[in-house]
């Protein structure tokens, strides 16, 4: 934890825990919050190291709910080193790990290891997500509450579905006594089966096979009655479909106890993308289509799937933004469609790539704050996501205004599978402070990179 005293001062400051929205400073010391002040002198007090922020925003750390950092056991896609790297460039002070790893985070030993390593040396905090069902195979629960006992912070079986109803009845039950949310992979795979992206125009002109959107939308109906029925929380992840939606919206007017996240991809991005033309739809077909750094689980949907997530996000109804952080090996998406991974890498593009709902007035900044702020900290129950006294100073400034072209060969991630690649976005994170110490400087990057030229 840092010892230093640090002045972030003239920003406009935006925590919506506290419902701050105003030009302050920022004090921190000893690696937290002291204070927020009224109003902003432009002056570090005595004794302070000064960061000018005016004309930049000053938010909370970001918090993210969805991340796949593929160690153990993959270590050629990302690491903890890499993967906490890369959120610490995105403005992300905390992630939270998906289970999908080899050893499956399914036991106290495995959850120990990722923790204990994360600690030593994660640039940023990794909060552990423990499986639902032991090698997530969805026969047999994993020891729920040994896993609790080790720091777990909900629990998943990421893409792995659960398909027996009433081992989710059973999980979900069990999760009550310990006050952890069950995340579900919101599929039902043998409506999709054989599917590649989601079903409809876009689909059938490039000869791909389709996901219905029912595929979605009837996992997340059962999964939400049956938290109903147990009275357990229930957290939905990457809800893409109008169908979705309305099911979601029907379960929180009756009180069902759930939260959902949407994916930065899913806000931005539909089926057109998979033309290869960024979004633009071609008279003909041509050697772009068919972008593999396009195909992602759930699949990019429809644009009115598209503009349905976003006016939810905006009111409220799907409660954060998580990324779904999905690193790949080149050999993963350097092939045909059908035989391409899922997944698309998300940490460092995450903001800039939902800011541009900002610039066309589709959400207000301070909801995409709060949606990657104290929203996940609230569903987490954990002291993050704000910047109120006594809090761990994680801290990210951002610069509205710069331009930048997003080249995944300047990723921290070690993998490159990105659809934005050449893609100019507006609004960039430009310095991320961990409990007090600075780790992320965009000036320091831009130095390196020009004395390598």
């Amino acid at each position: 934890m840092a010892a230093r005293k640090l002045a972030i001062t003239g920003g406009r400051v935006i925590d919506p825990a506290q419902g701050i929205d105003r030009v302050a400073d920022v004090l921190i010391s000893n690696g937290k919050i002291d204070e927020v002040t009224t109003g902003s002198t432009g002056r570090a007090p005595d004794g302070y190291e000064q960061i000018d922020a005016s004309g930049k925003i000053v938010s909370p750390g970001f918090v993210d709910l969805h991340t796949h950092l593929r160690d153990p056991g993959q270590e050629w896609k990302e690491t903890i080193v890499t993967g906490t790297r890369a959120a610490a460039y995105g403005g992300f002070t905390t992630i939270s790990a998906m289970p999908n790893t080899d050893p499956v985070q399914d036991s106290a030993a495995v959850v120990d290891d990722v923790v204990r390593r994360s600690a030593a040396d994660g640039l940023i905090r990794v909060l552990p997500i423990g499986a639902i069902s032991i090698g997530q195979k969805g026969k047999h629960l994993s020891p729920m509450g040994e896993l609790a006992d080790s720091g777990v912070v909900g629990f998943s079986d990421d893409g792995n579905p659960v398909v027996d109803a009433n081992l989710m009845r059973q999980a979900l039950s069990y999760s009550v006594e310990l006050r952890l949310p069950i995340i579900n992979h919101a599929e039902d795979k043998k409506i999709g089966a054989g599917g590649v992206m989601s079903a409809g125009t876009v689909a059938t002109r490039l000869g791909l096979a389709g996901v219905p959107a029912e595929a979605e939308t009837a996992m997340v109906a059962r999964d939400l009655y049956l938290a109903d029925l147990t009275k357990a929380r229930l957290h939905i992840p990457h809800i893409s479909t109008v169908g979705s939606l309305a099911a979601l919206r029907s379960a929180k007017e009756h009180g069902v106890d759930v939260t959902a996240e949407v994916t930065p991809h899913h806000l931005t991005l539909s089926d057109e993308w998979v033309y290869g033309l960024k979004g633009k739809v071609p008279l003909t077909v041509g050697s772009e289509a068919y972008d593999t750094n396009t195909k992602v689980n759930p699949p990019l949907r429809s644009r009115s799937d598209v503009d349905a997530v976003i006016d939810a996000l905006s009111e409220g109804l799907i409660d954060i933004i998580a990324t779904d952080h999905a690193p790949h090996a080149p050999t993963d998406k350097v092939c045909t469609y059908n035989e391409a991974a899922h997944g698309i890498n998300v940490l460092e593009t995450a903001f800039s790539s939902v800011f541009q709902l900002v610039d066309t007035g589709k959400i207000s900044v301070v909801r995409l704050i709060e949606s990657l702020t104290s929203g996940p900290a609230a569903i987490l129950h954990k002291d993050l996501g704000s910047l109120k006294k006594g809090f761990y100073a994680d801290v990210v400034v951002i610069d509205p205004g710069r331009n930048w072209i997003v080249n995944p060969d300047q990723f921290e991630s070690k993998s490159e599978n990105s659809p934005l690649t050449g893609v100019e976005l507006t609004g960039r994170v430009v310095t991320t402070i961990y409990q007090g110490d600075t780790v992320f400087d965009l000036s320091d990057v831009v130095a390196s990179a020009g004395a390598k030229q």
